[in-house]
């Protein structure tokens, strides 16, 4: 398509689900496609992503579209973009939900995988929100970025990871005041601790106080999408988990700092530097 030529309004909506090879992303796949959508897999695991893609087929679904891709690529928006166009897909809904942390003091952890954790948690996220931007207020679509809990507190013990998602926060909250004037929904999912394998990729074990905060990855995803379909800005799932926010702008910085330190030195098991 050229820019003279934009593409047509897609009479089945496209949905495109990055880092949909298990977890919420998987989960966000299945109700989308349950809901009659073209659905469209993106992440780095062939075998799960087309296991996935065969079970939602299996329920008398679509197939959906299959585009293996390492999101952290500086050029994945533009590979996503062309995959699409190749297709004849028009994206009407993007979720955000590739990423990745890392436990342990910032300083001690390799810098290498830090980095490459910001090159996915906020470039990849940012550089498909604006590149399929355009495509989606055409289409009158939605935007579902997946944050944290995390987002609201500095985290000691993950610092990085903690930092990339108060970053997702602001960025989708200020995109909701952007692109809602012309027709696109913006919203962020924040869920508190999923058991999922981003929990093993981080070396996260759940325990103590988080654990009242964890719910399950049908649990996030339900509540994400029904917030993406009702065009809310935010979705806190579970009933605890809404506190964290306002224990964040009601406690001092320094004691919110304090708690989320013990809680990491509880999953390290030693103070670690903290």
């Amino acid at each position: 398509m050229t820019a003279e030529t934009p593409p047509p309004v897609t009479s089945t909506p496209v949905a495109v689900v990055t880092g949909a090879s298990s977890g919420i992303g998987a989960e966000l796949a299945k109700l989308f496609a349950a809901d009659g959508h073209a659905v469209v897999l993106v992440a780095r695991r062939s075998a799960e992503l087309n296991a996935l893609a065969d079970a939602i087929a299996a329920d008398g679904r679509p197939r959906p579209t299959v585009v293996v891709l390492d999101l952290a690529a500086p050029d994945a928006p533009a590979q996503l973009q062309a995959a699409l166009g190749e297709r004849g897909l028009v994206a009407r809904y993007l979720v955000n939900n590739a990423g990745f942390g890392l436990l342990g003091v910032a300083s001690a952890l390799d810098p290498a995988e830090q980095l490459a954790m910001i090159d996915l948690n906020v470039r990849a996220l940012t550089g498909l929100t604006l590149a399929f931007a355009d495509d989606l207020v055409r289409q009158q679509g939605a935007i579902l970025n997946v944050g944290s809990l995390a987002g609201f507190v500095p985290g000691p013990g993950m610092a990085v990871y903690y930092a990339t998602k108060a970053f997702v926060i602001s960025f989708s909250e200020a995109l909701w005041r952007e692109l809602g004037p012309r027709g696109v929904g913006v919203t962020v999912l924040c869920p508190g601790p999923v058991p999922t394998g981003f929990q093993a990729r981080a070396g996260v074990t759940v325990t103590g106080p988080q654990g009242f905060l964890t719910v399950t990855a049908e649990e996030a995803a339900k509540t994400g999408y029904d917030a993406l379909m009702g065009r809310r800005r935010m979705a806190i799932p579970g009933r605890l988990a809404a506190l964290v926010p306002l224990l964040a702008r009601l406690l001092p910085r320094r004691t919110m700092i304090a708690l989320i330190a013990a809680t990491q030195i509880r999953r390290l098991g030693h103070r670690g530097g903290l």
